[in-house]
């Protein structure tokens, strides 16, 4: 047998080899799918989904109680919470606050925002959440006249967890928050590997406004900064509470390289 006959008998075997390989990935694939749907429907059937609003069978929740939670169909500052012209952060404040202005679909002092927010982020994970809580946002963009196509050169980021506290969900709700917002939005991308956090923090819930501001000081990392160069940020998260959080990740992604950061969370306290 000569070479060139044996170069092309262990070119086709590889390739043969590399088919097969790719064909048990597609099977396993497809057989994960499937067991996840089953998987699905039987929790379904015996654990039924309830409104967390008024027990009704059916989701998680219902269009009666979605329909009476107040969208706003203003934008205020993310710093002193004055109403302002397009969105845009008040210049007497841009000195207290790197957001360049802030989306937020409605108040955390709603009971179920916040009950439903908070069977999201914690025990026991709904995270089909994901989809309820986006459209309030989807719906305040609607009622702000922003049309799909007004963020087609923006780049949406997750504010990012730390890996224990993901972990520990499974999921990062920011994430998938923007990942549904995405889809109702013409070219928008979502980018989950620039923005890190690379240290554990203390909840910030437990703590004052000073101790959040320190407690979240040097413990976000950029890498692939190359992609964030020139661009327009729309940086997404649950709830925006003091803005200590998003304030040092907009300083952070402006420092390489982002053009504007705009903060977009469900809820604000």
């Amino acid at each position: 047998m000569e070479i060139g006959e044996t170069f092309l008998i262990l070119s086709d075997s590889k390739e043969s080899s590399s088919c097969q390989r790719q064909g048990s990935y597609n099977i396993i694939t497809q057989m994960e799918k499937i067991f996840n749907r089953i998987g699905k429907f039987l929790l379904d059937l015996l654990f039924p989904k309830s409104c967390l609003g008024c027990q009704k069978e059916g989701e998680f929740l219902c269009q009666d109680c979605l329909s009476i939670i107040e969208i706003l169909e203003y934008q205020f500052c993310p710093y002193c919470r004055k109403r302002v012209i397009e969105g845009k952060t008040c210049h007497s404040c841009k000195k207290f606050t790197k957001l360049d202005g802030l989306y937020f679909a409605t108040s955390y002092q709603n009971y179920l925002v916040k009950k439903l927010i908070f069977k999201f982020k914690y025990q026991p994970f709904i995270k089909e959440l994901k989809k309820p809580l986006a459209s309030l946002i989807i719906t305040h963009f609607q009622l702000l006249e922003i049309g799909k196509s007004d963020f087609s050169d923006y780049l949406l980021v997750p504010v990012p967890l730390e890996k224990k506290r993901l972990k520990w969900r499974g999921f990062n709700q920011a994430e998938e928050i923007a990942k549904e917002i995405a889809k109702s939005l013409e070219r928008a991308r979502v980018i989950n590997n620039v923005l890190f956090k690379i240290k554990e923090t203390l909840p910030q819930i437990e703590l004052s406004e000073k101790e959040r501001e320190e407690n979240v000081k040097g413990v976000f990392l950029v890498k692939n900064n190359e992609k964030l160069i020139g661009r327009k940020i729309l940086l997404v998260d649950d709830v925006y509470t003091t803005g200590a959080t998003m304030n040092e990740c907009a300083r952070i992604l402006k420092e390489s390289g982002a053009k504007e950061v705009w903060g977009v969370t469900i809820a604000r306290e």
